[in-house]
């Protein structure tokens, strides 16, 4: 049976860290940057956890 390829979808916007967790990126980030507040973009560069129900099936796609 030949292997399973990565999802480079999946690929380009997750990261499962040392732990095992999988991270993401906020969305929100590109325009429209100048009524939103210093403390809501500055929160919005840190990576964020994926929620339990999706993690499993990320895991799958990045392999």
């Amino acid at each position: 049976m030949p292997k399973q390829k990565t999802h480079r979808g999946a690929a380009k916007r997750f990261k499962v860290s040392a732990t095992g967790k999988v991270l993401r990126h906020h969305s929100e980030t590109s325009h429209i940057l100048t009524k939103k507040s210093q403390k809501r973009k500055r929160k919005l560069r840190k990576a964020a956890l994926v929620s339990p129900a999706f993690e499993r099936t990320i895991k799958q796609m990045l392999n």
